[in-house]
């Protein structure tokens, strides 16, 4: 006979919740809301996390660019090169760590790697050796991104479901923006003040604090915690986990060339060092719409096929990379691989989703994924580097592009192992 006491029942529900953490049982788990309050603010600090964390890493460019004059003139692109692909590495391989421990303990998690993130923009600003680079921006850096970024991708996942490759294109779109903010005011604050590269990075830093502050507040779990194994063996099980992954580890090697390179490529065609800057800019402000539009087009078309679409785009936009030789080619150039490329993380995170029956365990699918691609983060750019040093640019496209396109073609091959097939809308 039914219950009379609708709180009694609500406890009841709550309790066999806890009770299943280590099941998978999606009658008992609640639906996601796809939208609310607490969901879209969610959404709204992990897009802070992402513009603090990826937007940063995104403007190496202007580092790179910096470093080769400044502090670290007289070596060569790839030895400079180490230090952004060590960070974006290590970004990726901590979110092997951040994910699981978002499943485990919920949204506290981000608190210490955001301090631990801040410290390391603030060592940064001290730095004057090579080692010392490796370290702070390196390490330092990249470890503390992963720590944060993985449990808000995490958290959006557990409010969203139809609306879900929506919602992370959109957080993901916040490190387009801090793309675009951070260049700009990096290179301004560089070149066209007497701040120095100390006080340059350290405003950076102060800028912030009151974003990551916000998003320690906002991004929560829904779920109650799982309490199985730390690591899951279950998703290498998983032929179509398994491809996907391999295709985002050979999109990552390809692309980030145009974020480390474009800026380096436009002074050596003659652009101003500013100006040349602005193109890190152009990039991802471009991005920003390349990671919401797919998002969007996802939940209508399929996951995995915008994915898959966006790493043959990419590629072929990154083979033209030496074509563009006047600025206004630079400019039309840095807006089509901006759009192309944004495709790739969303996409990828988006597409993996596919892959977990259980949404409590959506940090570690999401964790261990992109801890296997990042060694390929590491390999890219020092590779595309010493091509660059060896070559030129012109073979340093060949290169990433390729790469790139072979991790569509991955994709292509991760549709087959689904039900609907090559041809279906997955």
């Amino acid at each position: 006979m039914p219950s009379s006491d609708p709180e009694r029942d609500a406890s009841s529900a709550s309790k066999e919740v806890h009770s299943t953490t280590d099941k998978v049982n999606p009658e008992i788990i609640p639906a996601a809301p796809d939208g609310g309050l607490r969901a879209w603010l969610a959404a709204a600090g992990g897009s802070c996390i992402f513009f603090s964390a990826l937007g940063f890493a995104n403007a190496f460019g202007v580092f790179e660019e910096y470093y080769l004059s400044h502090q670290l003139y007289g070596k060569s692109a790839d030895d400079v090169a180490w230090i952004g692909s060590l960070a974006s590495c290590l970004q990726f391989m901590s979110g092997a760590i951040g994910g699981p421990l978002f499943d485990r303990y919920g949204g506290w998690v981000i608190r210490p790697g955001a301090v631990l993130y801040i410290f390391a923009i603030m060592m940064t600003s001290l730095c004057k050796d090579y080692w010392q680079f490796i370290l702070a921006q390196g390490i330092l850096t990249g470890t503390a991104m992963g720590l944060i970024q993985f449990p808000a991708m995490a958290a959006v996942t557990q409010y969203f479901d139809k609306k879900r490759a929506a919602a992370l294109g959109a957080v993901v779109a916040g490190s387009s923006i801090g793309g675009v903010v951070m260049p700009i005011a990096l290179s301004k604050m560089l070149n066209s003040t007497s701040l120095g590269f100390g006080w340059s990075v350290r405003i950076i830093g102060f800028i912030l604090i009151p974003m990551l502050a916000f998003s320690c507040v906002t991004v929560t779990a829904r779920l109650p915690p799982r309490k199985s194994a730390f690591f899951l063996a279950a998703p290498f099980k998983s032929l179509k986990y398994c491809l996907i992954t391999a295709a985002m580890f050979f999109m990552f090697i390809g692309m980030f060339a145009p974020l480390f390179y474009i800026p380096t490529y436009a002074v050596s065609r003659g652009m101003e060092t500013t100006l040349a800057s602005y193109m890190l800019a152009i990039l991802n402000a471009a991005s920003t719409f390349g990671r919401v539009i797919p998002g969007v087009l996802a939940d209508k078309f399929g996951r995995l096929n915008v994915f898959t679409i966006g790493g043959f785009a990419t590629g072929i936009v990154i083979f033209c990379f030496d074509k563009a030789e006047s600025t206004a080619a630079l400019v039309v150039y840095s807006i089509a691989v901006g759009f192309a490329s944004g495709t790739i993380i969303s996409g990828g995170t988006a597409a993996l989703t596919i892959c977990v029956e259980n949404p409590q365990e959506f940090g570690t699918y999401l964790g261990m994924a992109m801890g296997c691609a990042s060694i390929a983060a590491l390999i890219g750019p020092p590779v595309n580097g010493a091509l660059i040093n060896q070559h030129g640019f012109a073979e340093m496209s060949y290169f990433s592009g390729s790469m790139t396109i072979v991790g569509g073609f991955i994709g292509l091959a991760a549709k087959t192992v689904t039900p609907q097939g090559i041809f279906g809308r997955v």
